[in-house]
């Protein structure tokens, strides 16, 4: 059994989707950032970086860093990641394309223009900007392909909870095709369903 620390955001998501997805039992343990619980001490001892996704393994050790635990469970279970080294590389490319791009630029676009509009027209522009960049960098890799990195896989699960908040970066998803197409054919999976349930049900999955 996995315990999973979590919360309703899209890293969070990333995680209980692939729990979902391979089929690991596990038990989804909330940590509402919104009132500070990622602070508490009994957290910390989890996460030292006081930030969800965690989990901790049916041996008692721990991990955090959602592109880290993600690859974990995959080798794990001997699924969502290639073992051949050119097909294991390309999901890894786009895996940490999400970690280290995508998802940091998203976070801050979501910041300044859903949540405080108005207050930082400079970085809105910045993150408006860089937003439309990366979704064109996701559209183009799409083209002619049904995932993004080989057969479904890791990198797509943890791309696919940021594009799920496509109303708050501002983006109409029939600006980008390939993007819709790929993105529908996600949220129809029973697993994806699952796993954006977790820790609780917040509303349907976004469809543009």
């Amino acid at each position: 059994m996995i315990d999973l620390y979590t919360w309703i955001t899209p890293n969070g998501l990333k995680i209980s989707i692939l729990l979902e997805e391979l089929g690991l039992p596990y038990r989804a343990h909330a940590v509402d950032i919104t009132r500070g619980e990622q602070d508490r001490p009994a957290f910390r001892a989890v996460s030292p970086s006081a930030k969800i996704p965690a989990i901790v393994l049916d041996d008692g050790s721990m991990l955090m860093e959602s592109g880290a635990i993600m690859i974990h469970l995959a080798e794990r279970s001997g699924r969502l990641l290639p073992q051949e080294p050119a097909g294991r590389l390309n999901v890894l490319e786009w895996l940490l394309w999400q970690v280290g791009n995508f998802g940091p630029t998203l976070g801050h676009a979501h910041n300044f223009l859903t949540y405080n509009p108005g207050r930082a027209p400079y970085a809105e522009d910045i993150f408006r900007t860089e937003t439309g960049r990366l979704y064109e960098t996701l559209e183009a890799r799409l083209e002619g392909r049904q995932y993004v990195a080989g057969d479904y896989s890791i990198a797509d699960i943890a791309i696919w909870p940021w594009v799920s908040r496509f109303l708050r970066h501002k983006v109409d998803l029939a600006d980008f095709p390939n993007i819709h197409r790929w993105y529908l054919e996600l949220a129809a999976r029973p697993a994806v369903i699952r796993g954006y349930e977790v820790p609780h049900f917040t509303g349907a999955i976004p469809l543009p």
